[in-house]
């Protein structure tokens, strides 16, 4: 975690300074660790809890343990003698709350916590302005991060002011993970054993997901997930070169001279708030950290309680009861203070600082893979239990199951068609096929072929309320949460080759070109005849004259040839690469960013290799003709149930931080048009040279652009009157949805039934409109967390291979110029650190503008006595070298920057 800048004194300039690593959050490692066994696994119920919330207030000597910050301090009740006072306010009445929102006296929205500043938050401004501001834990009110919150806005002088050196812009980093999936093409991680059954290793390997192909990828972990506005800080007017003379830059705006903030202009000023209410607690009160003894061992809490405090500093510290701790943790607490747990905030009074928790679980190691995975899991709220009975009973109970004859009946058979999928060679869940076939007349017939999981998953059944429950399946580097059961997944749903199995179907007739002449859906009965892999489709379009041979492909069904998929491969290249391009032409946007991927141990599981994904035209080939088959079908359902269907889309970008942006565009000389997303698009693409840097000068701008897109949605058409809104920004159409991957998505299943429906062929949609919107709301909050547990699965791989293999040497981009640090993108792996000054070996380091740009002077200590202090100038776009070391701390690693002329070890 990096450390944040100090808001005290003058800065100096050019003065030595000293290494400092990047702070802790969880204890250190000791030589002596110990793991509690199963029968000292204690799971604890609400009605167990042994801890009386009322009996638990502030412990003598802890009283500002909740470190209060200028803005609580305002706000904070003197403790008195007799009854506690309150430190947080009592939250409104649902009646005075719900005529407060109609007045528009109150405001409600998603709360945000800076990860970095813990008593930073925000909330989004209904009038995509800047974020509204909340000040410190009290103003917090004890809301959690995610939570739905009501706030109400405090006067006008209390309100932040924005000094315009900029540096108050960077408060507003709170965003975890917020580039928009339909912007980034989806590589979802799988992980089986590669190829022969002697391989050593488990390669992890990227699979496309139209998920994201919309936007592209699920991002890769966002390290530092920070408000665009930092990028463009302004200098400090008084930092002065103590040694070069004084080198100025462009002078900021000057901040009138007042003290009141209502005589501020509004440009100076941030909106701030309280929170009055919780709406909804999003936030799944689970929380992975460690237990400690109180401090005061005179206290009657002392016997009763032991401090947890969670590795996430925006959870509160919390009592929990001693008897839910292991046996002899008061005797020897050292012995657990590297010990991981699980706690769930049950409760958080009015009169204290300090929640109450109940220990679930004990989770094992800090910084081991397995105990930190299930602490993701449970803080997101991810269920990845084994399915109950009652599911299971769901399923065909005679095996092998066949076809019923009134399914052949009932369904287009499309069996001896050359159809066949491509995914990654490590898929089991197999939901998507594809065929392509010449016509007399120069067109094609082109099939997407999708599995009818809605087939087994009937309406109002136990497999139907577990999977809307779980809404997505989860994929983690090592392994997936599957939505469905295994034997739907992997089996009777998955498109296995040479097995007969239900789809449903869109056939087109297209011109070489990618022109649409005819259109047909349809339920639909295929028998995949060869399964391949990305690698496999890679090399038939690279090599399109070199027919691959038995040998170096998977088995085929012998009612068809290699040299048929072959030319149906590379027909379906063409015509992607046609659709591909009209669809640019049309003002779609991309932003790909860089995607790791992992090889792991066979036997230990522990990451062996990593490295940035490389996405090629298999991988495209695939994405259009899924995004093809989702437009088609949104269009399909939303003709038939224009008050029912379930939609996807995209909001334009968010107001204010466009503008931040294209403000910095501006200032670094970037000709960068964000008139529209197509606009965005060109430019992106045609600003850059076609030297050996250029990708990584695009992944720089690529996750600056990132940063004001907002995510895509699910919503059901009934809801929103406006039409305009149904619009999808990124892919610049007006009708979208999910219909390709019924296996991993919910919402997809509900499509599918809305498809069915509409074609006759399926039961009446009986489903209300509310209702459909409230399982939409469900989707995105699961596919929010889905997103951020596989990104925080990815960061502890990573980190752990930072630990096992490193250090590690790679390039880097700079990406960011801040007053005392700048960050990185490390080209070699994809992910982005902060690097601050005060931790290099450095006589000293000046800030400036030169014309708008900002820049830094990093002079490093002489290495030798005769040898002169080097200059290192640090600019956007500046290339450096830098080592990734694992710090002490469980899961901590830092980039160092590497002195200027030294040879690569």
């Amino acid at each position: 975690m990096s450390l944040p800048f100090s808001s005290g004194g003058e800065r100096r300039v050019f003065t030595r300074t000293r290494n400092n690593s990047e702070s802790a959050r969880a204890p250190q490692h000791l030589d002596r660790k110990r793991q509690l066994s199963e029968s000292q696994i204690e799971t604890v119920s609400h009605s167990d809890c042994r801890v009386n919330p009322r009996q638990l207030g502030t412990p003598r000597g802890m009283a500002h343990a909740a470190v209060s910050t200028p803005g609580d301090w305002k706000n904070r009740n003197k403790p008195g003698r007799g009854r506690k006072k309150n430190i947080f306010e009592a939250y409104l009445s649902k009646e005075d709350v719900s005529a407060g929102l109609k007045r528009g006296e109150l405001i409600q929205g998603p709360l945000r916590i800076n990860p970095k500043k813990y008593h930073e938050a925000f909330i989004p401004s209904p009038d995509g302005a800047r974020d509204i501001f909340i000040d410190g834990v009290v103003a917090r009110n004890r809301a959690l991060n995610g939570d739905i919150v009501v706030v109400k806005l405090l006067p006008k002088e209390q309100w932040k002011v924005i000094k315009p050196d900029g540096n108050d812009k960077e408060t507003e980093a709170t965003h975890e993970s917020e580039v928009p999936e339909e912007l980034l093409r989806t590589c979802l991680p799988r992980a089986t054993v590669r190829g022969d059954a002697d391989s050593p290793d488990v390669i992890i390997e990227a699979q496309f997901d139209d998920n994201e192909a919309e936007n592209g990828q699920e991002n890769l972990p966002n390290m530092l997930a920070e408000d665009i506005t930092k990028l463009s800080v302004e200098a400090n007017e008084k930092v002065k070169d103590a040694e070069s003379g004084g080198m100025q830059g462009a002078k900021p705006e000057k901040l009138p001279k007042v003290n009141d903030p209502r005589l501020l202009p509004d440009r100076f000023l941030q909106r701030t708030a309280k929170v009055v209410y919780i709406l909804e607690k999003k936030h799944s009160r689970a929380v992975t950290g460690f237990i400690k003894l109180l401090a005061d061992k005179n206290s009657e809490l002392f016997k009763k309680c032991a401090m947890f405090s969670p590795v996430d500093h925006r959870v509160p510290r919390a009592y929990v009861s001693l008897a839910d701790c292991p046996p002899d943790f008061t005797t020897r607490p050292e012995d657990y203070s590297s010990t991981l747990f699980i706690c769930r905030i049950v409760d958080w009074k009015e009169d204290s600082n300090f929640a109450i928790g109940q220990m679930t679980k004990s989770l094992g190691q800090a910084g081991e893979i397995e105990p930190e995975t299930e602490g993701i899991l449970r803080e997101y709220g991810v269920d990845f239990s084994d399915f109950p009975q009652e599911v299971i009973a769901c399923l065909p109970q005679r095996l092998p199951w066949v076809i019923p004859p009134e399914e052949l009946a009932n369904r287009r058979d499309l069996r001896k068609e050359c159809i066949f999928t491509i995914d990654p060679s490590t898929a089991k869940d197999l939901d998507d096929a594809l065929s392509c076939k010449q016509l007399a007349d120069g067109n094609f017939e082109v099939g997407v072929h999708i599995a009818d999981v809605s087939y087994f998953v009937l309406e109002e059944t136990a497999l139907d309320k577990l999977a809307s429950e779980r809404a997505t399946s989860v994929y983690l580097v090592q392994k997936v949460i599957p939505m469905l059961p295994k034997l739907l997944c992997e089996e009777l749903c998955s498109l296995n080759p040479m097995r007969d199995r239900l789809t449903f179907s869109v056939l087109w007739k297209l011109t070489p070109e990618g022109k649409i002449l005819d259109e047909w859906f349809g339920r639909t009965i295929i028998c995949s005849c060869m399964k391949l892999s990305y690698d496999h489709a890679q090399s038939m379009i690279e090599h399109p004259e070199k027919v691959l041979s038995p040998e170096e492909l998977p088995p085929i069904s012998p009612q068809h040839t290699i040299e048929e998929i072959h030319w149906a491969v590379l027909n379906l290249h063409r015509i992607a690469k046609q659709l591909r391009k009209q669809r640019f032409i049309d003002g779609a946007l991309r932003l790909d960013q860089l995607k790791l991927s992992f090889t792991l141990d066979k036997e230990s599981g522990m990451p062996q290799g990593c490295y940035v994904y490389q996405y090629r035209d298999s991988n495209k080939l695939v994405e259009e003709f899924m995004l093809l088959a989702n437009m088609a079908v949104a269009h399909q359902i939303y003709r038939s149930f224009p008050a029912q269907a379930l939609l996807r889309r995209h909001p334009p970008p968010q107001t204010k931080m466009l503008n931040d942006l294209m403000e910095f565009c501006d200032q670094m000389g970037l000709g960068i048009d964000f008139s529209s997303a197509g606009a965005l698009h060109k430019s992106l693409n045609e600003t850059f040279g076609a030297d050996k840097y250029s990708e990584a000068r695009k992944a720089v701008l690529t996750n600056m652009f990132s940063r004001p897109m907002q995510m895509a949605l699910y919503f059901c058409t009934g809801v929103l009157k406006d039409e305009t809104l149904f619009h999808h920004y990124a892919l610049n159409v007006p009708l979208y949805t999910h219909f390709t991957s019924p296996i991993r998505r919910y919402p997809d299943i509900i499509v599918h039934r809305l498809l069915s429906a509409s074609l006759g062929s399926g039961r009446p949609v009986r489903l209300r409109k509310e209702a459909i919107q409230e399982q939409a709301d469900h989707c995105n909050d699961r596919k929010m967390a889905s997103k951020r547990v596989q990104e925080l699965s990815a960061e502890l791989f990573f980190s752990v291979f930072v630990r096992e293999c490193g250090p590690l040497e790679s390039e880097a981009m700079v990406m960011g110029v801040l007053n005392e640090a700048f960050d990185v993108l490390v080209l070699r792996f994809g992910v982005q650190k902060r690097i601050y000054c005060n931790a290099l070996p450095l006589v000293g380091f000046h800030f400036q503008k030169v014309g708008k740009k900002p820049e830094l002077t990093l002079v490093w200590e002489e290495e030798t006595p005769k040898q002169e202090a080097a200059h290192q100038v640090i600019a956007l776009f500046t290339l450096v070298d830098v080592v990734l070391r694992a710090d002490n701390a469980p899961l901590k690693y830092s980039a160092v920057l590497r002195r200027p002329g030294l040879e690569r070890e």
